[in-house]
């Protein structure tokens, strides 16, 4: 029978390895799971890695598209008004 494992465990089990201060057999028995999957998890943790920095630079990225759209829509309601009042002037004006 398969024993499922939490991508919490999975998570520490990577960090430990990474770490490098016991053996990957000692984790394994630690934690009660193959050395495989300890190597297996480590690399992918690993490999993984760059896109935590990724998605903050994405989100930084989307913040600041927020940013410039509002200001871009408060200028138009601006100009919006300008004109609307430009327009009645000179209708009162005629």
């Amino acid at each position: 029978m398969r024993k499922r494992v939490s991508s919490e465990l999975k998570a520490k089990v990577a960090i430990a390895a990474i770490q490098g201060h016991r053996k990957v057999n000692e984790i394994a028995s630690e934690y009660e799971v193959l050395p495989s999957q300890v190597s297996d998890w480590k690399k992918q943790h690993l490999d993984g890695a760059s896109s935590i920095f990724i998605s903050f630079q994405k989100a930084n990225k989307s913040k600041e598209s927020d940013q410039l759209l509002t200001s871009l829509y408060t200028k138009i309601g601006e100009l919006e008004v300008e004109r609307d009042f430009s327009t009645h002037i000179a209708v009162m004006e005629s």
